[in-house]
């Protein structure tokens, strides 16, 4: 098990998750999950998910409501290298934007 030194942190407001377009219709069904790795990943910027998003394909970006999330009790984790960590994204939170 690898011990990630990680800080409970309060989150922006809005934060983004970038992925290749043929990723669209499972995350919009059943939310972002982590898959193989230990958090979902996010960013602060919508530069920053475009370019996730673009090493696997036609990138998309959605809209994480992370203020609604964290007032829900959620726990978020901010990364030494500014990536911000969720265990999991639920669709209510989730909303398309526009590349």
């Amino acid at each position: 098990v690898v011990d990630v030194e990680l800080k409970l942190t309060t989150p922006p407001d809005v934060l983004y998750h970038g992925t290749a377009l043929r990723n669209r219709e499972e995350i919009l069904s059943k939310g972002l999950n982590k898959m193989s790795r230990l958090h979902v990943h996010l960013s602060q910027d919508i530069e920053t998910a475009k370019k996730v998003g673009g090493r696997h394909g036609k990138p998309m970006v959605f809209v994480v409501d992370a203020k609604q999330m964290h007032a829900d009790g959620n726990k978020f984790y901010l990364s030494e290298n500014g990536v911000w960590l969720v265990q999991y994204v639920p669709t209510r939170y989730i909303k398309e934007y526009e590349v």
